[in-house]
């Protein structure tokens, strides 16, 4: 039961059964009110014209045992009659039956009222043979030579012996009508089917046709051709499948070009570590293979730096490495500007008189920052250093700050500026070929837009380039 069509054949079966179940109640229904109408519209006058042929019941004589003798001569009308006399009340007083067959000793008036009034038939009435069944019936009124009302001869028109034969009969022609009706659902289901197969199946083998030449095609192709039919369905489904192919299609590029990025990085990323390893292997395999009267400490000195050097990229690519899986966590409270400033000064003064640059870093005086005092120090500090990095001798590197309803914090330097490849990759989201940007400004890009800070690049071809920071009062 878990194809399609089996599925649709059930279900058309079961509502075809269903109706069919319904229009056979319904005709039988008909067909009994029908027949019905008819035998009590042809005996209305039958309990009158007994009550007038015979004597006693003419007089309005009710209860004696010699009506039973005149109900036994009326049943040779037929055994489909049943003759009662009632009171006045609806109690049964007279009957020509076995003892024990009249269970309802009460017949409810108001349907005799009605027939007596004209009524449409049919009327059903009380079965006095009967605690629940409801019968068409013939009444006639009772009354004496006075004309006083004295009771009512009731006959119930198909009685008990009528309905088991009819019964019977009725059975018979169910058994026959239900296995005309069940072959006739099930061809119909068929025909049903084989219309529902040849409608639905077309397009759905196009669509799986089409689907099996697009995993063999593999990314030649990323969408599927055209209109189906067949349904709004089957078009909705094939729209579908449509904008899924399209949105693996884009990340498949993505992915692409972050792997062609991330390939990229670590080709920059092993020169980068490459060089102060072989500068530091350089110093010690001079300093080893040298005299011991004539080696240098210098050499140490300078190997010393380049393991510096080596363990501070190291350390920078743990830091963007941390920052890429989220966790860095922020600890923003109202910090003062000055420490930061006054300890990024002590740090880089030093570095910048070696290499002849001049630092100047502005007195913030008490301006705070609701910020993470760590984080907005690690920024600054990655941005003075790629400034002394590409800043040459003789050359300036400022920090500026200008306050207002916004401030804004520049780190400027007179260096080369930004190239092509670096600005390039800029412009691309956060989540892009953010490598290429290189380990420090990657680290910067995103520890500012961790901080809620906007960081705005400046770059002046062979005059230097400024990084602007908005900060959030």
């Amino acid at each position: 039961m878990k194809s399609l069509f089996a599925r649709i054949m059930l279900a058309s079966t079961v509502l075809m059964l269903a109706l069919m179940l319904a229009l056979g109640v319904f005709l039988e229904q008909s067909h009994r009110l029908g027949r019905d109408k008819v035998q009590q519209s042809l005996h209305r006058e039958l309990s009158a014209h007994m009550a007038h042929i015979n004597p006693m019941l003419s007089r309005g004589v009710t209860s004696d045992s010699a009506l039973k003798e005149a109900f036994h001569d009326f049943m040779l009308l037929g055994p489909s009659f049943e003759i009662y006399t009632l009171s006045q009340s609806g109690q049964v007083l007279a009957f020509d039956a076995a003892p024990g067959k009249v269970v309802t000793p009460q017949v409810d008036l108001s349907p005799i009222q009605r027939f007596l009034r004209g009524d449409a038939l049919p009327i059903t009435g009380t079965d006095p043979r009967s605690e629940k069944l409801q019968k068409i019936f013939s009444v006639s009124e009772l009354k004496d030579p006075g004309g006083q009302l004295t009771g009512y001869l009731y006959v119930i028109i198909g009685g008990e012996i009528y309905d088991s034969w009819h019964a019977l009969l009725t059975n018979d022609i169910q058994s026959r009508g239900l296995g005309a009706g069940m072959l006739l659902a099930i061809g119909f289901v068929m025909a049903l089917f084989l219309l529902l197969a040849k409608v639905l199946s077309a397009p759905l083998k196009r669509l799986s046709r089409d689907l099996d030449q697009l995993r063999q095609a593999g990314q030649g192709q990323a969408t599927l051709p055209g209109h189906y039919g067949g349904g709004a369905e089957i078009d909705s489904l094939a729209t579908n499948i449509n904008a899924l192919l399209g949105t693996l299609s884009a990340q498949h590029q993505k992915l692409a070009s972050q792997q062609a990025a991330r390939q990229q990085f670590l080709l920059h990323l092993s020169h980068d570590l490459k060089t102060p390893l072989t500068s530091l292997l350089g110093y010690l395999e001079t300093y080893l293979i040298t005299a011991e009267k004539q080696r240098d400490i210098g050499w140490l000195e300078a190997g010393m730096r380049s393991g510096e050097k080596l363990k501070s990229q190291l350390g920078e690519l743990l830091e963007l490495a941390a920052l890429e899986n989220g966790q860095i966590r922020v600890n923003s409270r109202l910090t003062p500007l000055k420490p930061i400033l006054d300890e990024l000064e002590q740090c880089f003064a030093p570095k910048a008189r070696q290499k002849q640059i001049r630092l100047n870093i502005a007195k913030p005086g008490e301006l705070q920052l609701h910020t993470d005092p760590q984080l907005l120090g690690r920024v600054l500090s990655n941005l003075l250093d790629n400034a002394l990095r590409y800043t040459p001798r003789g050359g300036e590197i400022s920090i500026s700050i200008q306050s207002g309803e916004q401030i804004t914090l520049s780190v400027r330097d007179t260096g080369p500026g930004m190239g092509a490849e670096q600005q390039a990759a800029w412009q691309t989201p956060a989540d892009g070929e953010l490598p290429q940007l290189g380990v420090g400004l990657s680290i910067v890009r995103q520890l500012t837009g961790l901080l809620g800070m906007k960081l705005m690049p400046i770059s002046r071809p062979r005059a230097g380039c400024e990084f602007r920071i908005e900060l959030p009062v």
